[in-house]
């Protein structure tokens, strides 16, 4: 999918200036800018603050949606930021996103392209996707249903013989 093509915008699902505070009140939402200095955690007390693991996160930098950490003895330091970013994850993830959707988010637009937008246009794109397996599930659960029901077959073979013969008749 190509994230850099011009779309008409889609409602995100995600109304409300205040959505990101709501759902992670210990996180300062929309902060400007970060100061290293006054904050530098381990990867312990991000995955614990964030309520990944370790080996999540670790993942994460492995294939380029967090920045690689900078070392101090040899241990992983963050700041705040990755914590804002690990929170936009972790709800794109559950809206459904996929990793690789993830870093497009991240990557795949101009960087002058604001998140809002960003969200837009790929939540458009999961829209389609998301009412195509809800088409195949309501599918799924009509036959489910017509099988409970109308079936009153006594062996396997027969009931191979019944679907073939409806299939048949179309």
């Amino acid at each position: 999918m190509d994230y850099l093509q011009d779309d008409a915008t889609a409602s995100s699902g995600l109304e409300g200036k205040n959505y990101f505070a709501e759902k992670f009140p210990a996180l300062a939402y929309n902060r400007p800018m970060v100061d290293e200095a006054k904050s530098s955690w381990s990867i312990s007390e991000i995955a614990r603050r964030v309520g990944l693991r370790a080996s999540a996160i670790r993942y994460y930098e492995q294939i380029g949606i967090l920045e690689r950490a900078r070392r101090v003895s040899g241990q992983r330091r963050y700041d705040e930021a990755v914590l804002y970013r690990l929170a936009v994850v972790r709800t794109a993830q559950e809206a459904g996103f996929t990793l690789d959707e993830i870093r497009r988010l991240f990557f795949g637009f101009p960087q002058s392209t604001p998140v809002s937008q960003r969200w837009k246009r790929i939540s458009e794109r999961k829209m389609v996707e998301v009412d195509a397996r809800i088409a195949q599930i309501q599918s799924m659960r009509k036959l489910l249903k017509k099988l409970e029901t109308c079936c009153d077959c006594e062996t396997v073979e027969r009931c191979g013989a019944g679907i073939l013969a409806a299939d048949e008749r179309g």
